[in-house]
Formats: structure tokens, C-alpha cells, sequence
């Protein structure tokens, strides 16, 4: 792909924009938001069933082979990241509302993404393979991790956390997730040959979700409570991230002595974050009234991640040349 396209705001993320834009000037009452919300939910069952049944158990297990690259992007992801949010998220908490301090941790404690962060590390000269066994190893841990981690982290910044949606957690992405790994060997030859419509399926939950986080969230009055000063603040806040995230994990590569490629697929593992397992995660951990704003920082970073990480992916795949 071009580099300069790599430059341009993403198109989904452009929808997502249309989306928050519908469901602020659209009304909905609460009859109306409680048949969206269930409509969400199926989607949500629906996403992480279609996951279990793509991934593959000989993935997880060709990732023992490759110990030292697996364990440092596992240990970066939901350790060293999940600790960063929380420091960021704490320190601007006098400044933004609680909803967007909030996001900042949110974003922290997610899984990696699976199609960006391969394809980069691909580009970048990266070990493929091992970012493919990474990536569904993140989201595999995550649907337990990024609960959990939430809550320990937020009762510890925020005095909350959504432990009691532990119950959803089971029910709307453990249950559905045990099931269509249970039912890989059946069903993944027919689930890879549709696999438009299972990747259009992904956008459709993100798009559902988003629509019912914000539609609920401008009920309880989110936009009397973010402006211009504070989308600022995150902006400027989630590239900081980003950038000593990608610092971070690329000193971590060279620390435990990873090659090259090793430390490139590290590098774009670590520092990414998964919009497409975010958003749906954000309807059910989070309050109706947080869950709006709590999305606000993922989708900055979401974009950020990809304008830089072009970037870096080209100046890492001529320093590959040299190896």
C-alpha cells in the first residue's frame, strides 16, 4: 500500500465519525435504546463467536517455540502498557471528566490489533508468523485480561470498577468465544470462505456498538461535558503514548536480545490497541453514561497509531535491507 495513503484518516474511522455525529442528533428514546442496545449485543455474541472459530489452537501452540518474542509482547501489552495508562489517566484526571480520563485506561488495557499490527510488521521486515501467533494470543488472553486489569486498575484511579459486569463478560464474550473454539474444526473452512462477511460483520458490531455507547452517553449530556480544550488534551496525550510505547517496546526488543524481525513484530504488537475488540468491550464493562466518552481516546489512538506506524514501518524496512 502506498506509503502517503498510509497518511490519510482512515475511512472506517471517518463512518465511526459519521456515526457519533447520527446518533447525537438522532432521537432515541429509551424503548428505542434498550432494542438497539439488545440488537448490539447479538452482534457482540455474534463477533466473538466468529473469533473462536478463527483461531487456530496450532497457533497458540507454534508460540511456545518462539518463547521470548511471545512473552515480551503478553508482558508489554497487558503489563507495562496497562501501567502507562494508568499513570496518564491519573495525572490528567483534574483536567478532563472522568469518562475521558477513564478511556485513557481503557485503551491501555486492550488486546493488540490483528490485521495492522501484522501487516506493519510485514512491512517493516518483521517476523509475520510470529505476529500472527501474537495477535491471537493477545485477543485470546484479553477477553479475560482486559476485565480484569480494568478493574483492579480503575478501582485504584477511579475508586470503581465494573466488576459486576463480570456476568456479561461470560455471557457475551467468554460463552460465545469457548463455543465457536469448540466448533473450529466444523465450521472454520466455511467461516474462512466467507470471510468478507465475517470481516464485514467485524465493522458492523464496532458500528452498532459505537452508535449505542454515544446515543446513550448524549442522553446523560455527554457534549455539555467535552470541548474543544479537552479533545486537546487527549489527542496530545494518546500521541504521547504512542511514542513511548513504541520506544519502549523497541528498547524491550533489544534488551532481551530479539533479531531484527523479532523486534519489529514487538514493536508493532506492543504499541498497538484493538478498536475492533474495544468498542464492543466499552458496551459491556462500562456504565451507559461512561461508556460514550470512554471510546473518545480509543479512537484518537486508533488513528494515531496508524498515521505513525507508517512512518516507522518504512524507515524499519530499509534499516531491514542492512541485516
Amino acid at each position: 500500500m502506498p506509503f502517503l495513503a498510509r497518511l490519510r484518516p482512515d475511512p472506517f474511522l471517518l463512518l465511526l465519525l459519521g456515526t457519533i455525529a447520527l446518533a447525537a442528533v438522532l432521537p432515541i428514546g429509551a424503548g428505542g435504546l434498550r432494542i438497539v442496545g439488545w440488537i448490539a449485543n447479538g452482534a457482540i455474541f455474534t463477533l466473538f463467536f466468529l473469533h473462536g472459530t478463527r483461531l487456530k489452537r496450532e497457533a497458540i501452540a507454534g508460540g511456545i517455540r518462539n518463547w521470548r518474542l511471545q512473552v515480551a509482547i503478553l508482558g508489554f501489552g497487558f503489563g507495562a502498557f496497562p501501567l502507562l495508562g494508568w499513570g496518564a489517566s491519573i495525572a490528567v484526571t483534574p483536567w478532563l471528566p472522568a469518562g475521558l480520563a477513564l478511556g485513557i485506561l481503557f485503551l491501555s488495557v486492550l488486546p493488540t490489533t490483528v490485521q495492522s499490527s501484522i501487516a506493519y510488521a510485514s512491512i517493516a521486515g518483521g517476523n509475520v508468523a510470529g505476529s500472527v501467533i501474537a495477535s491471537a494470543a493477545s485477543n485470546l488472553i484479553g477477553v479475560v485480561m482486559t476485565p480484569l486489569l480494568l478493574a483492579l486498575l480503575a478501582g485504584t484511579a477511579f475508586g470503581t470498577g465494573p466488576l459486576d459486569n463480570m456476568g456479561k463478560v461470560a455471557a457475551l464474550l467468554l460463552l460465545p468465544f469457548a463455543i465457536g473454539q469448540m466448533l473450529h474444526t466444523r465450521l472454520a473452512a466455511t467461516i474462512e470462505r466467507h470471510k468478507v462477511v465475517a470481516g464485514r460483520m467485524d465493522r458492523l458490531t464496532i458500528v452498532l456498538a459505537v452508535f449505542i455507547a454515544f446515543a446513550e452517553a448524549n442522553a446523560d449530556g455527554l457534549w455539555s461535558r467535552i470541548g474543544g480544550d479537552e479533545l486537546a488534551i487527549i489527542a496530545l496525550l494518546s500521541l504521547a503514548m504512542l511514542l513511548i510505547a513504541f520506544a519502549a517496546a523497541w528498547l524491550l526488543g533489544g534488551w532481551v536480545g530479539l533479531d531484527h524481525a523479532d523486534r519489529a513484530s514487538l514493536l508493532f504488537a506492543a504499541a498497538h490497541k484493538s478498536l475492533a475488540t474495544g468498542a464492543p468491550m466499552a458496551r459491556i464493562l462500562l456504565p451507559p453514561a461512561v461508556a460514550g466518552p470512554a471510546i473518545v481516546p480509543l479512537l484518537l489512538y486508533h488513528q494515531l497509531q496508524l498515521m505513525l506506524s507508517a512512518i516507522v514501518a518504512a524507515r524499519l524496512a530499509k534499516r531491514a535491507l542492512a541485516y
